[in-house]
Order: C-alpha cells, then sequence, then structure tokens
C-alpha cells in the first residue's frame, strides 16, 4: 500500500501553537466577563472546533460572540506566538518533492487564519492545499471530505496525520487512514482509543512511516 495523499492537522501536529490558543482563550473569558478555567480545562480546549467549545462552555447564544472575540486576539496576536516542532519543516520539504505523494493541511482553524499562519511559517509551498474550517462546515470530517473530494484522493491510499481524537475520529468518519502524533495537545490515552492505524512517538517516526508507506 502506498499512500499518496496525506492531510496533516496543523496545530499541535505540525505547529506548537499552545501558547496562543491559551492566550486566546483567556482573553476570550475576560472580556465576557466570565470566570477564566483553569490552563488544565483549556488544555482540554485544544482540538475541538471553538464553536463546539464556546457553546459547552458559555452558551448557545453566547458562542457567535465568544468565537469573534477569540478570532479577533488570534488573528492579530495568537498566530505570531507559534512555532514549527523541531524537524517538521524537512519533512514536509521531503515529502514536497516526492512525485508520489501530495500533502495537504486540513484543520478546524478557520482557514483565512490557517492560510495566514502557514505563510508567517514559511511552510505554504509544500502544500498542494490549504484546507479549514468554514463557518457552514467546520468538523474535522467536513473539512477532510472538502479536500479529498476536491483533490479525487484515492481514500484506500489517504490518511489523517493528527493529534487529536478529533482527527482519528474524522478520519474514520470518511473513512481513510489515520495516523495519530503523540507530541500534540491530545492525551494519549484518549488518542490511542481511537484505535489509530499508525502511531508516532517522534517526527523521526512520523517520517519513518509516511516514507515507507
Amino acid at each position: 500500500m502506498t499512500l499518496t495523499h496525506i492531510f496533516f492537522d496543523l496545530d499541535g501536529t505540525l505547529v506548537d501553537s499552545s501558547e496562543g490558543i491559551h492566550n486566546g482563550f483567556v482573553q476570550t473569558f475576560e472580556r465576557l466577563g466570565l470566570p477564566v478555567p483553569s490552563d488544565k480545562k483549556i488544555r482540554t480546549f485544544m482540538g475541538p472546533p471553538l464553536e463546539v467549545t464556546f457553546k459547552e462552555e458559555i452558551s448557545e447564544e453566547g458562542a457567535d460572540q465568544a468565537v469573534k472575540i477569540y478570532r479577533d486576539y488570534y488573528e492579530t496576536k495568537g498566530q505570531l506566538e507559534a512555532h514549527l516542532y523541531d524537524g517538521i519543516k524537512e519533512v514536509l520539504e521531503y515529502l514536497s518533492q516526492d512525485p508520489n505523494k501530495k500533502i495537504y493541511i486540513t484543520t478546524s482553524k478557520n482557514e483565512p487564519t490557517a492560510l495566514e499562519m502557514c505563510e508567517y511559517l514559511g511552510i505554504t509551498e509544500f502544500f498542494d492545499g490549504i484546507y479549514g474550517a468554514t463557518p457552514a462546515a467546520f468538523h474535522k470530517a467536513d473539512v477532510l471530505q472538502r479536500a479529498i473530494a476536491e483533490n479525487n484522493a484515492n481514500k484506500d491510499q489517504s490518511v489523517i496525520v493528527g493529534d487529536t481524537k478529533y482527527d482519528m475520529i474524522g478520519g474514520k468518519t470518511v473513512g481513510i487512514k489515520t495516523l495519530a502524533v503523540t507530541w500534540g495537545f491530545g492525551t494519549n490515552e484518549t488518542l490511542l482509543a481511537e484505535n489509530p492505524d499508525f502511531v508516532a512517538d517522534t517526527v523521526q517516526e512520523l517520517w519513518d512511516i509516511l516514507n515507507n508507506n
């Protein structure tokens, strides 16, 4: 089996953006005059779509305003508080030069912000497409489905690379392989409970899996 289409999650998989995301949530709760959740609780917000988190933590009615406040902060400051994990740029560079592979980003981050972040980090050129959440389609499976359809990807030869259970669930929902990386925002317990097809504990292991399949 050759993996021809590789769909990467962004936050927690390629990029350590935890500082900016954390600060964005703190700012949002403070501006809404609400108690700021603990650092541990905020960590659980990293992975699901913003819309889902704010509906659960604030209210159905208050979620739209919370998303707007968060994105205002994130787009001006938060995305600048991020860096690539060590070794990731080299992996992307090598994969982008492989004529048998196409690589994409599929993230629950909203699409304009994802595009800006990739430009800022200097990785846009490596990808055959960058897909993010839109107001109408923000779950991981929605983003993946759009990327798969637009690129005529063979599902049997496609894989999602991600760090949370939401990536694994999204991949299984659309019917592609799943590759879990254990250095991101998800807990290994919830991540591995989804029985991913592959597991990488280091960037070197990630490279070995993608290069050899």
